[in-house]
């Protein structure tokens, strides 16, 4: 159990709302109200143990919905933010900066409730253990949801008279959440030396991602729907290995359904967070940096596989969405745009059919058809105050006269759209999600061989070096904007860091990258290994501030940290020929085993570690003068399942063991298809080479 240390030598006295010095624009979003927030720190938990009152800790995101909506309603009302303020210590806490926070009292509202989201507020003894909790509570009591005055009363009135036993039952809570922090992992199964990975164990996986599948609409479960990007990409890499076509199709109709519906902007291109219903058609309208990524990922191994131009579009006009509204001058990617603008869900993104009919003349009829337009709304029917609005929306790819009808009409929309009051931007730079986004570039210039892409990964990678790594200790920062780095990284920093270090030496052939991973896999093994488990903590040893240290397995909407460190593993130690690192990998994979078989929707990253392990890694290596001409050409062939470096010359052998034993004259180029270092006879032809690969 970790906290902060207490100094009772220095006295703090209660000062007025403390959020605007901070950075994040969330935390700036409730810099004016009345309510006296305080930052998580040191300052605030000193003077609850001072005051000897219980913490509210209130978390959300720059980009919530609903967490607008109880600021209106809640934070910003005198008589309750009174009260706030006379009996507990208000903290606010941006959940994408302490994502480590966010985990660990989401948790404890999960086991108290049963569900949870954000807004997320808990409260909090003294020594910072929840006892109560829940999500977005109303002005006044509705739905049999009591009301938030009546929260804060009854917790007040329950912490005055029954302070004991409210610390016992923190105590316990606290005590389950250390206990579940193991939830999953069987240790025995990294002890069975007979354990082992087999083909059957992919079928077993692959049965049960179908069996969550929608096979109407796409997707997996029920509303609301979220992309899980990483069950389709275990189904397409299942159709390369053994040609299974239901995991094609389930794969390709899933992503056809999102670019087809309203979750998928289809003016300016980007994906919203979710769906709130089953058709993909009504999206939460935040776009966060992280979503897009992973579909552009998922979408460039469509194209890659299928060849269908769509996807190429697709991926185009997404990359373009991310150049144009998501990139710093700084070349950092910022983190979500809000789905709210003028305190209204989604009307920067929808439309009335008396604006389509006026912009599009002509064409609004042939355009409203495809796009499910409806004079009463397909969304909201309207009010006497607010017209009936539209969601565009698809069922089909367009033909060829209605691409050249809707490029048309959509270039008129997006000059209309452009003149709206935006959306609130959230501009901070998280060092993990640029990392994805960089893998995306990588695998979105593999795919389609867009040279811009690739350059912006380039840039972005300059540009996180730059300013989020402390070049003193080593060690990185997780968040920043204004100038300031700040906030120990994470694991999930670290592990897709170390991932997108792997890709752009993919891309590149620039042996430089794979070094750095390689370093940052020690400090990862160095600051954040839990020695019993071979697992990792999300925080790194040095950071206090936390209650406890969460070990995340589950691939919710962004990889678990965990699960990227294993594959980063698996593959570094192809690499750099370290055991070590592989037998950790399996290990991982081994006491994940049944979770990840019986519940793959949950791990699918996990699962695509575990197929590459059962089918094998293709070991590549190209030599001689012209060896990085050739990386493309690899790189837009489907290998899901390749370690792939090149080498101009013999000096690059000596930090990678893969291009040990191998010819480096400069001419020919040699191309050399390996596995577990036992190698096949060069080849000089790349025609013939890419027949065997």
């Amino acid at each position: 159990m970790r906290g902060f240390v207490v100094l009772p030598s220095v006295t703090f006295l209660p000062m007025a709302n403390q959020l605007q010095h901070e950075t994040s624009p969330y935390l700036l979003q409730h810099a004016h109200n009345p309510v006296n927030w305080y930052p998580w720190g040191e300052e605030a938990l000193n003077l609850a143990k001072q005051e000897n009152k219980p913490i509210l800790v209130s978390i959300g995101y720059a980009a919530c919905h609903w967490c607008h909506v109880m600021e209106r309603e809640s934070f910003e009302d005198e008589t309750t933010a009174a009260f706030m303020n006379a009996h507990f210590i208000n903290i606010k806490i941006d959940r994408e900066e302490r994502p480590d926070l966010d985990h660990i009292y989401m948790d404890a509202v999960q086991s108290m409730t049963g569900s949870g989201g954000w807004p997320l507020n808990v409260f909090l003894t003294t020594d910072q253990q929840p006892f109560y909790g829940g999500t977005y509570f109303p002005p006044k009591r509705m739905h049999n949801r009591p009301s938030w005055m009546e929260i804060l009363q009854g917790i007040h009135k329950n912490y005055v008279e029954n302070k004991e036993t409210i610390i016992q039952q923190a105590e316990g809570l606290t005590n389950h959440l250390l206990k579940s922090n193991a939830f999953g992992i069987n240790l025995s199964a990294q002890k069975d030396a007979t354990a082992h990975f087999n083909a059957a164990q992919l079928q077993n996986i692959t049965e049960n991602i179908l069996l969550q599948a929608d096979t109407n609409e796409g997707g997996f479960g029920n509303a609301p729907k979220f992309p899980q990007t990483f069950s389709i990409i275990y189904l397409l890499r299942n159709y390369h290995f053994f040609n299974d076509e239901s995991s094609l199709h389930q794969a390709l109709l899933s992503l056809n359904k999102m670019i087809w519906g309203g979750i998928y902007d289809q003016l300016g291109g980007g994906f919203a967070r979710y769906s709130t219903d089953k058709q993909w058609q009504v999206p939460h309208f935040e776009k966060m940096l992280y979503d897009n990524a992973l579909l552009i990922m998922a979408i460039s191994e469509a194209y890659q596989l299928t060849n269908n131009e769509h996807y190429k579009s697709t991926i185009q006009q997404t990359m373009q969405f991310i150049q144009r509204e998501m990139t710093h001058t700084n070349n950092g990617f910022f983190s979500a745009i809000d789905a709210d603008s003028e305190g209204v869900e989604g009307k920067f993104y929808t439309w009335t059919k008396a604006e389509l009919d006026e912009l599009l003349g002509d064409d609004a009829a042939l355009f409203g058809a495809y796009y499910q337009v409806a004079a009463a709304g397909n969304w909201q029917e309207g009010t006497h105050e607010n017209p009936p609005t539209n969601i565009l929306w698809a069922t089909h790819f367009p033909d060829l006269e209605e691409k050249v009808m809707i490029e048309r009409c959509l270039g008129k929309l997006m000059e209309a759209r452009n003149k709206r009051i935006r959306p609130q931007l959230d501009d901070k730079i998280l060092l993990g999600w640029n990392a994805l986004m960089i893998t995306a570039c990588c695998k979105a210039f593999a795919a389609i061989g867009e040279h811009t892409y690739l350059d912006m990964a380039v840039r972005n990678m300059n540009f996180l070096e730059n300013y989020l790594q402390d070049h003193t200790t080593g060690n990185w920062n997780h968040t920043f904007k204004n100038g300031q780095a700040k906030i120990p990284a994470f694991l999930d920093d670290y592990a897709y860091l170390i991932q997108s270090y792997i890709h752009l030496q993919e891309v590149t052939g620039n042996g430089a990258y794979l070094l750095k991973a390689k370093a940052l896999t020690e400090l990862v093994i160095q600051q954040f290994s839990e020695e019993e488990t071979g697992f990792f903590y999300f925080t790194p040893e040095f950071q206090i501030d936390v209650l406890i240290r969460k070990k995340e397995v589950y691939d919710g909407a962004t990889p678990s940290g965990n699960a990227v460190m294993c594959y980063n593993l698996q593959y570094l130690s192809v690499v750099f020929d370290a055991l070590e690192w592989k037998n950790r990998a399996a290990q991982l994979i081994q006491s994940l085993q049944q979770a990840i078989i019986k519940h793959p929707t949950s791990f699918g990253v996990w699962a695509s570690v575990l197929q590459q392990i059962v089918i094998g890694t293709r070991e590549i290596v190209i030599t001689g003068a012209q060896a990085n001409n050739y990386i493309s050409k690899i790189n837009n062939t489907y290998i899901p399942n390749k370690v792939m470096q090149t080498a101009v010359s013999s000096a690059d052998i000596a930090a990678f063991p893969m291009l040990s034993n191998k010819s480096f004259d400069e001419e020919p180029v040699l191309f050399y298809l390996c596995e577990n270092y036992a190698c096949k006879k060069p080849l000089t032809s790349f025609e013939a080479f890419l027949a065997i690969v």
